[in-house]
């Protein structure tokens, strides 16, 4: 009788485990919260945040990055507060080169046309640079000066100029270029000159900057729409675009979005038609991304619909490695 009680026992406790693992399996995941979408992304942005300690006020500061990039700026042209800067300060530098870093740090390689709308561009590389001293943010009166590796994005390509980055809308980072357009809340100097392997950029102030050119084709263009699961929005994830073939250095992000039809949009009709590309999905879960790629050929006036069925977890490596492998 005992057995049999023990039996049933086991019996009804591996019903329940195989149950709870079912249930676990084929349940609905709760969408993010637009704070832990933020969270993640600021994640990314941490993770590639390098820390330097130098000495201003006394001659140039020469710094060299991860992935060998010369900094180089005049110490002697620091200032905080309106004030003269001496001592030791804090330097934080970003180098963004391929997609699947741009994408875990949400900063799309999207420029500002000479009519205001956006189009790709191909990247010779993101960077964010600035300086404090207790906290407090330094001031460049002076040159900054990146000499930056062209073998880190392929070869050189003399149709790079410099664009600095327009953070009015902080989840959706714009570049503009100072010849072309405007823009608000960037630095808006800078050169691009071009050496015997490196791309030599001067600019005059803290924040981001990139070196870029529009991406090209001569094919007639569209605008695509993207719908994402239930209880997904721009609030809580994100829709990116990698055209094939264009290598590692380039980005597309659609930066609008319609509560009223629940879609996405590059809303600037300008995506060639006929275009091979992958559109991605990127979201929040649990401390993880979550992610589906799509891929596509562009026709006028493309849906792409994502489903959860579609989507994969995993972690910011997994997300960058499965990011980067796409060609």
């Amino acid at each position: 009788m005992k057995t049999n009680l023990k039996n049933i026992g086991l019996l009804a406790l591996a019903t329940i485990v195989f149950a709870s693992c079912t249930n676990n399996e084929n349940s609905t995941p709760t969408p993010p919260t637009a704070a832990n979408f933020m969270a993640i992304k600021e994640q990314g942005v941490k993770k590639n945040t390098q820390s330097f300690t130098a000495t201003a006020g006394a001659g140039l500061i020469t710094l060299t990055s991860a992935k060998g990039v010369t900094i180089k700026l005049d110490g002697n042209a620091l200032t905080k507060n309106g004030n003269p800067v001496t001592g030791a300060i804090d330097i934080k530098f970003i180098e963004l080169f391929d997609k699947g870093n741009m994408l875990i740090t949400n900063k799309p390689t999207m420029g500002v046309m000479p009519d205001g709308k956006k189009s790709l561009l191909k990247s010779g590389g993101e960077f964010f640079i600035k300086a404090s001293q207790g906290g407090v943010d330094l001031v460049s009166t002076g040159v900054i000066q990146l000499q930056v590796p062209v073998n880190l994005t392929g070869t050189m390509d003399t149709g790079m100029t410099f664009w600095a980055g327009d953070t009015t809308d902080a989840d959706n980072l714009a570049w503009v270029n100072p010849r072309n357009a405007a823009g608000t809340g960037g630095q808006k100097d800078g050169n691009v000159g071009f050496g015997q392997n490196s791309y030599n950029v001067t600019f005059g102030s803290f924040g981001w900057t990139n070196v870029d050119k529009f991406y090209s084709d001569p094919r007639p263009r569209t605008t695509i729409l993207a719908a994402v699961p239930t209880g997904y929005d721009n609030t809580n994830c994100a829709i990116y675009l990698s055209y094939d073939g264009e290598g590692q250095n380039a980005l597309a992000k659609l930066d609008t979005y319609n509560p009223t039809t629940k879609q996405f949009s590059e809303h600037y009709g300008q995506i060639p038609i006929g275009l091979a590309c992958h559109v991605i999905f990127a979201t929040e879960d649990n401390g993880n991304w979550r992610y589906a790629i799509k891929a596509v050929t562009v026709q006028a006036g493309d849906i792409y619909t994502f489903t959860l069925a579609e989507t994969t977890v995993g972690t910011e490596a997994q997300l960058i490695a499965a990011i980067n492998a796409i060609q």
